[in-house]
């Protein structure tokens, strides 16, 4: 019999919820701000969306959401300023690099996020797993409520005439009302 005690794992961070909607010419990306280790809130007001200025189409700037692990997505996100920078007028082949390093890096292929990226033309999730996934309705939902988020966007769409910002906004908080690991400090970006 194995007498070792056994290490405790550490506790399972559940974090993020992340929405992107298009609609017309504007394309929105918006997170709520919750991080959750275990059972416990451990941050309320985490800003998971970032504007990458200065590049993509007619250097509009990228939107880059995230969800997982933040050291990962962190560590990611430079790898995909590094792969725009070099094609800055190509978001799909920036991320399709992107996920050929995440996937094939020794280091890389370890780390633990989810990446929605949007500029003006394109949405797209990309994956560790090296997918590159570009949705035919323009809406990404990912992390714990991501599904939820999706499926009040996509009613949202269907049935008002609200513009990307708004129905992002409303999705994510209607997610927040669903999911325990949403809350309601939203940060909402747009192009």
């Amino acid at each position: 019999m194995n007498d070792r005690p056994r290490r405790a794992r550490p506790p399972r961070i559940r974090s993020t919820t992340v929405l992107t909607v298009r609609r017309g010419d504007r394309v929105a990306l918006g997170a709520d701000g919750q991080v959750s280790m275990g059972d416990t809130v451990a941050k309320p007001d985490a800003v998971k969306v970032r504007k990458l200025p200065d590049v993509g189409a007619e250097k509009a700037g990228v939107l880059v959401g995230f969800a997982g692990s933040a050291a990962d997505a962190f560590a990611l996100l430079d790898k995909f300023e590094e792969a725009l920078r070099a094609r800055p007028e190509d978001l799909r082949q920036a991320a399709v690099d992107l996920a050929k390093l995440w996937r094939t890096d020794r280091m890389l292929r370890r780390l633990e996020s989810l990446m929605a990226v949007v500029d003006r033309q394109t949405s797209l999730l990309v994956s560790g797993s090296g997918d590159v996934i570009e949705p035919g309705d323009g809406v990404i939902g990912v992390g714990s409520g991501g599904t939820y988020a999706v499926a009040a966007a996509r009613a949202l769409v269907r049935h008002t005439d609200h513009d990307a910002e708004a129905v992002c906004q409303e999705s994510l908080q209607i997610a927040s009302e669903i999911c325990v690991y949403t809350n309601d400090r939203l940060t909402v970006l747009t192009l």
